[in-house]
């Protein structure tokens, strides 16, 4: 029995200003018609409903409730980039799960945000939901159910406007939903619906007595991704200010009103540290209102641990993870607070690798690869941050050697030749890129005062080159699996021209080390808000060293020396937590591990010594007036660099069937790291003065080395 994808709305002819709507939250120019649409419908069966196999979706953004209880908010983000937005985009998703109601009564609810509103969120411009379940039933019979025309709908004006709502503006009578044309034509995410769980604070109940106001602050355990919920227990009019704070900065409020009993559930994702809520009751008779935030996640089937002898870095692991967690969503997040679209491939790539010692499951990894392979064909393989372009390159591989599936190869082939055709477009008469539109991303710091997010050349140029030889080497590697010789052996014939460019233009062998570009002038018809002119100083930073030893564009004693600088601080600059992972990935692969991991990790003491609850986004802040915020699990590389570091892990085989490992404690008394694989853990425990203990599943083939 075959799901069947009928859409339904708001009716035209009584909605007509509720129907159509921007394509892109990133389009705040263009009017959304703001609207918030409810669908509900009882079903009653002859026998019980052991199991519903349901498909659902909708634009933008929806709850989905059976028999009072929560199902699933969604969709599954489409992708996207900060460019592009102007037309629609072709991938929408459908979620499929089941649920087990045991009961002979499915009660449907769905509440429906037309407008996308988050920068990660996406819309066909239409207003529309699509449901549908294949039931099985007690007594053996097959059922399906879709949602149509005899579902009731309204508009529940009480959502007045993003984060606005006021429950004295009564819904209005349900009256049949319309039918309308499906041109989303979904397909089915490949990942599950996200776990949620709602949590209460001590003081979530609020009680209010008559035209009392109160200021309350609900203190949550940790920094959670999550919507806000409120619900008022009134004979009158309480209004209230409610904030997702993940420290003590200053947010905008949720803005809610209920005149008498009411309930209350946001549509945008917040990320919570404390909840600070300014309520009033405007009535003659006592109220309560309780907030609590309901927490969502990627699901969790299993977890790794690595812990040390060292208390304090096992606290940095245990914050690492807990930030990943949060941002794992339905796609991966730079953080709740931003909630970035695809466009953020550096940090996707880290939290990818971070999953591999943690929660070990690369379904989120791979769905967000494919959807940036359908985004890079649709846009002839422009991105809006180049280096993350390359970034993609090396995280296919990476997820393809952990998860073992050619068939993610496959599908992503196409995207990766828009873009290895487009940055060959870019290279100049000199052999290096010359004519790319920008040179971003570098790292979240400034030099000079000049922002290393969109550097000139003579600040990037050197580091997108450097990622571009590790893309043409990485991408060497995947037409390789796939078969193809022949591009293979084009993309490693260009890594080497590629090589021998950097070398003789961008290496100072007076001071040993590489400049971060040339000063030569910018083509003015390249000149935008992205890409700035040049600049006369030549600059000699950390970036693009790090850069020539992670990927070997040099020889490997070179690379060593060039990071024994970087350690000396012999080369000028600082560089924050995402860079760091370079760093790390750098020495781990030029033999110093036992030297510097451990060091290098330290780093992140202090911050987290200041707030366990989540993450800081960086070591120092870019400009004196940024806050960062605490949720940002690109800086989580300890969570993979360290355990990688302990284990001396390699993989060797597609899907972790082979792996190397040559253990070291790295100077702690003990230390214990857990890899999770397709087949189950592999366990490395070590202490002073005894052989390691490793135990994998028979399905692994391990080879230990000693150091």
């Amino acid at each position: 029995m075959q799901h069947r994808e009928q859409w339904i709305w708001l009716a035209k002819d009584r909605y007509p200003d509720a129907q159509k709507t921007r394509l892109a939250g990133l389009q705040k120019e263009v009017a959304g018609n703001y609207a918030v649409a409810e669908f509900q419908r009882t079903y009653t069966f002859s026998s019980k409903v052991v199991s519903a196999r349901l498909r659902f979706s909708g634009d933008t953004a929806f709850q989905l409730f059976c028999n009072g209880g929560i199902v699933a908010t969604g969709p599954a983000c489409v992708g996207g980039d900060f460019i592009g937005n102007d037309s629609v985009r072709e991938n929408f998703y459908a979620f499929e799960t089941e649920i087990r109601p045991n009961c002979d009564t499915l009660s449907f609810f769905a509440r429906v945000r037309l407008t996308p509103v988050q920068i990660c969120e996406y819309s066909h411009g239409q207003g529309g939901f699509m449901l549908s379940a294949i039931l099985t039933l007690a007594d053996g019979t097959q059922q399906q159910i879709s949602a149509d025309e005899s579902w009731l709908a309204r508009k529940n004006g009480a959502y007045s406007a993003e984060n606005t709502f006021d429950g004295s503006i009564l819904p209005d009578e349900y009256t049949p939903a319309e039918c309308i044309e499906n041109i989303w034509h979904t397909e089915t995410a490949p990942i599950p619906v996200r776990e949620e769980r709602e949590l209460f604070c001590k003081n979530s109940e609020i009680f209010l007595q008559p035209h009392e106001e109160k200021t309350e602050e609900l203190v949550l355990d940790r920094i959670w991704a999550g919507f806000i919920r409120a619900q008022a227990e009134a004979q009158g009019k309480i209004t209230a200010e409610i904030t997702c704070r993940e420290m003590d900065e200053q947010c905008s409020a949720d803005k809610v009103t209920f005149d008498g009993n009411g309930e209350y559930r946001g549509f945008t994702m917040k990320s919570a540290g404390n909840i600070l809520v300014k309520a009033k009751n405007d009535s003659d008779l006592p109220a309560k209102l309780t907030v609590s935030f309901a927490e969502t996640h990627y699901p969790i089937a299993a977890e790794g641990q690595t812990v040390t002898s060292d208390a304090e870095m096992n606290q940095v692991l245990e914050t690492c993870k807990h930030t990943l967690k949060i941002c794992r969503q339905t796609h991966h997040l730079d953080s709740p607070r931003h909630c970035e679209p695809m466009a953020c491939t550096g940090d996707y790539y880290i939290e990818t690798l971070m999953t591999l010692f943690s929660f070990g499951d690369m379904g989120l990894a791979a769905f967000d690869l494919q959807r940036t392979a359908l985004m890079l064909a649709r846009e002839n393989g422009r991105m809006f941050h180049n280096t993350y372009s390359m970034i993609w390159i090396r995280m296919l591989w990476d997820v393809y050697m952990a998860q073992g599936d050619i068939a993610l190869l496959r599908f992503c082939e196409k995207g990766l030749e828009k873009l290895l055709s487009r940055f060959a477009g870019y290279v100049g008469e000199n052999g290096l890129i010359e004519k790319s539109p920008d040179y971003m991303f570098v790292d979240w710091i400034y030099i000079d005062g000049i922002s290393m997010h969109h550097p000139p050349k003579a600040l990037g140029q050197t580091v997108l080159n450097m990622f571009y030889f590790g893309g043409l080497d990485y991408a060497a590697r995947i037409y390789t699996a796939l078969g193809n010789h022949a591009e293979a052996e084009l993309c490693a014939t260009k890594r080497e021209k590629l090589r021998a460019a950097i070398l003789t233009q961008l290496f100072d062998a007076e001071k040993g080390c590489f400049f971060e570009g040339l000063n030569t002038p910018t083509d003015p018809s390249l000149y935008g808000e992205w890409m700035p002119g040049n600049v006369e100083k030549r600059y000699y930073l950390k970036h693009s060293n790090i850069l020539a030893a992670y990927f070997g564009v040099c020889d490997d004693e070179t690379g060593r020396k060039l990071l024994r600088k970087i350690m000396a601080e012999e080369i000028e600059g600082d560089v924050q937590p995402y860079f760091t992972h370079y760093l790390l990935e750098a020495v781990y692969r030029l033999g110093l591990r036992e030297e510097y991991t451990r060091r290098i990790c330290d780093r992140w003491k202090a911050p987290v010594r200041s707030c366990t609850k989540g993450l800081v986004e960086g070591f120092v802040k870019p400009e004196p007036t940024y806050s960062f915020d605490h949720s940002h699990a690109w800086g989580g590389t300890p969570l993979w660099s360290l355990p990688k570091a302990l284990m001396g892990l390699e993989i060797t085989a597609p899907g972790m069937k082979e792996l190397t490992l040559a253990p070291s404690l790295l100077g702690y008394a003990h230390a214990e790291a857990e890899l999770l694989t397709p087949y189950g853990t592999v366990k490395c425990s070590m202490k002073q003065g005894e052989a390691p203990h490793i135990t994998a599943p028979k399905e692994i083939r391990i080879t230990v080395k000693g150091n």
